[in-house]
């Protein structure tokens, strides 16, 4: 048994290596491809299988997926850990340490759809015309919303944009993204006029905290601003504008992404700005309401149109 654990914890650091300097992924995702493997591993030695990754076959996986079911993991929960595994296998095979792939095979459980929340454009302009500007830091959370909306970024990127990011003389701006990854993003020009007032005249004046000096957005303390602090100014201008939806951070980005592609922008332009890295993950924003897909059917489609 401890020749078995020893090599299942070889292959899981050997795992941890390759996700690390050849995917670029961060703590937070090897973590969790680190809790799956280690599920797997701990369900084989509970059952009584006291064997290395590599004598697995389809059954041992389809029986670890059966009782992930029966200990009451969800769906999405059950399709998030069977990704893991796949990737775990998908490295032995890459490493020669299996000549075939017996997740190749493992089926996924049925994923209801979930479309994301979008807000209309109305809504939008509502949201960010609740930031009081009268405040000190007014200019400086205007900005950041136009910025989000604008530009369709993750909170994670907007906290961490920097100076030398913003080429708004260009109508670009440089986002660092998953596994840290970089792209050019373009920016309208709403987004950059209130983000170059907030330059100019609250961010270029301040003193910075220690470590925080190319940070765009910062705190009264200097210090960059935290995922937090964004939700937080969300919820609020959601309170002061009355609108009654559920909105973060993420709510802009699904609204910029359906509202450019209900406007007709090309998908695969919108999934470089949002930095996807698989289209699939893009199509979800081309749900379109009915209200759109009607109005479009009748002004395009040659039996739907009206004749005098």
């Amino acid at each position: 048994m401890k020749a078995e654990a020893h090599r299942w914890q070889s292959d899981l650091n050997g795992f941890q290596s390759y996700l690390k300097l050849e995917k670029s992924l961060s703590v937070h995702s090897r973590e969790a491809y680190r809790r799956d493997v280690t599920k797997l591993s701990s369900w084989l030695e509970a059952s009584g299988y006291s064997m290395p990754a590599q004598d697995l076959a389809l059954n041992h996986l389809e029986g670890f997926v059966h009782w992930l079911a029966e200990m009451g993991f969800d769906a999405h929960s059950q399709a998030r850990t069977i990704s893991g595994i796949r990737a775990f296998f998908k490295y032995l095979q890459l490493e020669d340490r299996i000549s075939s792939n017996p997740a190749e095979l493992l089926s996924l459980p049925k994923l209801k759809r979930k479309l994301p929340d979008t807000l209309s454009v109305e809504e939008i302009n509502m949201l960010i015309s609740a930031v009081d500007l009268s405040l000190p830091e007014g200019q400086r959370n205007r900005a950041m919303l136009e910025v989000l909306y604008s530009c369709g970024l993750r909170v994670s990127e907007l906290v961490g944009l920097r100076i030398n990011d913003l080429f708004t003389d260009s109508g670009y701006i440089k986002v660092t993204g998953k596994g840290n990854k970089e792209r050019l993003v373009p920016i309208g020009d709403e987004a950059i006029k209130h983000l170059e007032l907030y330059m100019e005249y609250q961010r270029r004046p301040m003193i910075a905290a220690k470590g925080h000096e190319d940070a765009v957005f910062l705190s009264k303390r200097g210090k960059r601003l935290s995922r937090i602090d964004v939700f937080m100014l969300i919820k609020r201008c959601a309170e002061t504008s009355g609108l009654k939806k559920q909105v973060s951070p993420h709510t802009f980005r699904h609204s910029f992404a359906t509202h450019l592609i209900e406007g007709g922008a090309d998908l695969r332009a919108v999934q470089e700005m949002l930095g996807h890295a698989s289209i699939l993950t893009t199509e979800i924003y081309t749900h379109l309401d009915r209200d759109f897909l009607r109005s479009t059917l009748m002004q395009y489609h040659p039996r739907s149109r009206k004749t005098d």
